[in-house]
């Protein structure tokens, strides 16, 4: 469905989204670099840090390991009972048994000896022992304790007797929880510092995008009012930078289509009221000639043609001059307690000529059986009325039907449909077609395209909403709001 609306310079959406894309930029650009800077940093040190203590204490464990077993090798040369001798006087000298658990084991896996002798007689069953006897080298391990759960290293070293067999392994074990402790502690701190990093980071970028954001919204704010209609008004231009620049822009522009506006408005009012004598002549000479019994049928039929286009033309005169009405101030209301529902019926029965000719049908629905009185001017609403049934039938000719209901809308406002059957409208210019001068895109009727903003305008000036939609299973909707009381709605005291 094509709708008398208008066109217009607008801007509404050049800074409508400009913080919010700043915002994800910085979002994506810095916060989320620094993020996974710090995460990368703390995780590498932390990488760092566990292969640094647990690497110096398995080196450790290995160094003690490989001396002892160098130290035992002569006694493994003499006999076995020299060995394991020397095996008991040296585990029970043993002076790190406080950190360190010194273990004698056997070939077969079970420990001989402990400095805690609580493991004596018992198996490890750990894969370091295995290895050590089977590659004749020091192997080490890391697990827990299978009886208290305790995370431990272990280092075994092979004990090779003078034969070439290996009779057992000497093995090492340290509990790593003070390492545990040690390095979550310094992990932790380093994550705290990157913590701390990020919110400096985070603070001084925010504190630095706040500097753009700020000035951006003011700007964004201004511009939707110059979009909305306050053509000439100045944004405040305190920068002296890129931003300064762009305001100043916006600031001429603004100036700029101020004038044009008020060329444009100035423009129409004056071809208007040039337009409106010779219409008027027309029109009268028109409706005199008809009565010529001396033309044939033929000229009558022109002459005809001649009123109809002539009365057409005045109709968009009228328009024109009622909408430069607007833009300059001098529209004006005659406001009075009104019957709505009866000025409504008043311009229905003024319309079923034009309904009838077309053969459409019309349904009235009227839910007001105690209709209130409401304040209002009756020459205006009705021009609203008329307006709104003439788009019903050129854009909904085709559907063959109008509906107009009326009914409460709560306790504060009237509430007034008309609903045509035609093809509808775009559903991506429904924000726009109330604008002057804007044509449908699918229009093919012949009009000023400032139909709907009058009629707009006309609601608005009385305290009211006209919402534009596609009605449910097709057509176009026209829902009129209209309030009870000047305190109901934002009635304007515009008295005349």
């Amino acid at each position: 469905m094509g709708i008398n609306g208008g066109s217009d310079y607008t801007m509404r959406d050049i800074f409508a989204s400009f913080a919010s894309a700043l915002r994800q930029r910085w979002l994506r650009g810095t916060v989320i670099v620094v993020l996974g800077a710090v995460i990368a940093a703390v995780s590498a040190f932390s990488i760092i840090i566990y292969s640094y203590y647990y690497s110096t204490v398995r080196t450790g464990l290995e160094a003690k390991a490989r001396t002892a077993t160098d130290f035992f090798a002569t006694y493994l040369a003499r006999s076995y009972v020299e060995y394991y001798n020397s095996a008991y006087r040296y585990t029970e000298t043993f002076r790190e048994g406080d950190r360190i658990e010194l273990q004698f084991i056997n070939s077969d896996g079970s420990i001989m000896m402990s400095s805690f002798t609580i493991t004596s007689g018992t198996t490890p069953n750990t894969p370091d022992v295995a290895t050590a006897i089977g590659s004749r080298q020091i192997s080490t391990w890391v697990g827990r304790r299978t009886s208290t759960g305790e995370r431990i290293m272990a280092a075994s070293a092979p004990m090779i007797y003078s034969d070439g067999r290996v009779i057992g392994v000497m093995r090492y074990v340290t509990s790593l929880r003070l390492v545990d402790k040690q390095v979550f502690m310094i992990v932790a701190a380093a994550i705290g510092v990157g913590l701390v990093v990020l919110l400096l980071v985070f603070s001084v970028n925010l504190i630095f995008v706040r500097s753009f954001i700020k000035p951006v919204s003011e700007i964004t704010k201004m511009s939707k009012r110059i979009a909305e209609g306050s053509y000439g008004i100045q944004i405040n231009n305190s920068y002296q930078d890129e931003m300064g620049e762009m305001v100043e822009s916006i600031n001429e522009m603004s100036l700029k289509i101020a004038q044009t506006e008020k060329i444009q408005t100035e423009f129409i009012s004056s071809i208007s009221h040039e337009l409106r004598t010779p219409l008027t002549a027309i029109t009268g000479w028109g409706e005199t000639l008809t009565y010529d019994e001396s033309l044939d049928l033929e000229s009558k039929r022109g002459i005809s043609i001649i009123l109809k286009e002539a009365r057409r033309l005045t109709e968009m005169v009228e328009e024109l001059l009622e909408f430069t009405r607007i833009e300059d101030g001098r529209f004006t209301l005659n406001i009075e307690m009104i019957d709505i529902a009866a000025e409504l019926e008043d311009a229905i029965f003024t319309f079923s000529e034009i309904l009838h000719r077309d053969e459409l049908e019309f349904d009235y629905d009227s839910h007001m059986d105690d209709a209130p009185l409401i304040p209002g001017d009756p020459n205006r609403l009705k021009q609203v009325f008329l307006n709104l049934f003439d788009n019903a039938v050129k854009y909904g000719r085709e559907g063959k039907r109008i509906e107009v209901t009326i009914e409460m809308a709560g306790s504060d406002f009237v509430k007034i449909t008309i609903r045509d059957f035609g093809p509808g409208a775009p559903e991506d210019e429904m924000e726009i077609i109330k604008m002057k001068f804007y044509k449908g895109s699918n229009s093919k009727e012949r009009g000023s395209g400032i139909g709907l903003a009058v009629c707009d305008e006309i609601v608005k000036f009385h305290g009211g909403t006209m919402e534009l939609a596609n009605a449910d299973g097709g057509g176009f909707l026209v829902t009129l709001y209209l309030p009870v009381s000047s305190e109901a709605g934002s009635l304007p005291l515009i008295l005349t």
